[in-house]
This record gives C-alpha cells, structure tokens and sequence, in this order.
C-alpha cells in the first residue's frame, strides 16, 4: 500500500478541470491519499470557480490530512518558507511518494529520497503503477 502526499498544485489541478489526468490518482487501488490543511488551503486560494472549489472539496474528502511538526529541514535539503511545511507533512505522514508538480522548488530532488520518501511528479508515479513497480 503506498502513501501519496500531494502538493497543493496536485491539488489544485484535480480540481480545475473536470476531465484532469491527474484525478486517477484517486481511483488507485492499494494507495491512501495524504495531503495538509495547508496545501488544501493553497490550492483552494488559488481556484476561482465555485465548480473548481466544489470539486476540490470532494476530492478532499479521500484524503487524509498531515501536518507539518516542528522540526528543521532534513539534512541537504533547501527549499523556501512556504514549500517547507509540504516536505515536513509528507514525512509526518510517513509518505512512500510526494507528488508535486512544483520543478522551480522541488526539482532537484525529483526521483531522489528524502527520509525514505520519494519525490516524484503525479505522471511519473503513474508511470511507475502502470509499470507495476
């Protein structure tokens, strides 16, 4: 069973269109969906539509929330202010994957581990279920 933190982007991308790609994550079999108050906050922030905001707030509704603790940064690991509080989420969830679509902040660590989690784009875990991996 993986454990999927999704950034506010994924987030707000399932919700902006009605037909988004990335809406399959939540038709996974063997997966828990795992996301923040403060991402869904984000993304929530960012959707104009009263039909995006509906959507988002189903879709809310099969995942499991995650806060961020206290602590610092992992060791080698930069990232600014407001993205931190989702990498320290994820690993509070004890996350297998956190799934973003976030390349300026989050990209050097795509396909790296960051505390036994993942980091990886919502296609390129797609990707790897369709695989079987």
């Amino acid at each position: 069973m993986d454990r999927l933190f999704l950034d506010a982007n994924v987030l707000f991308s399932a919700a902006y269109k009605v037909d988004a790609r990335v809406v399959r994550l939540w038709r996974l079999d063997n997966v828990v969906l795992y996301s923040s108050r403060y991402a869904l906050e984000e993304a929530r922030f960012n959707l104009a539509d009263e039909s995006q905001l509906q959507r988002l707030m189903a879709l809310s509704g099969k995942v499991r929330f995650a806060e961020a603790s206290n602590r610092t940064l992992p060791r080698g690991v930069s990232l600014p202010e407001k993205d931190a509080p989702i990498l320290l989420a994820a690993i509070e969830a004890r996350a297998d994957y956190l799934l973003t679509g976030d390349f300026r902040h989050f990209g050097p660590y795509f396909g790296k581990k960051i505390e036994g989690m993942t980091v990886l784009l919502p296609g390129q875990y797609l990707k790897l279920r369709n695989r079987g991996g």
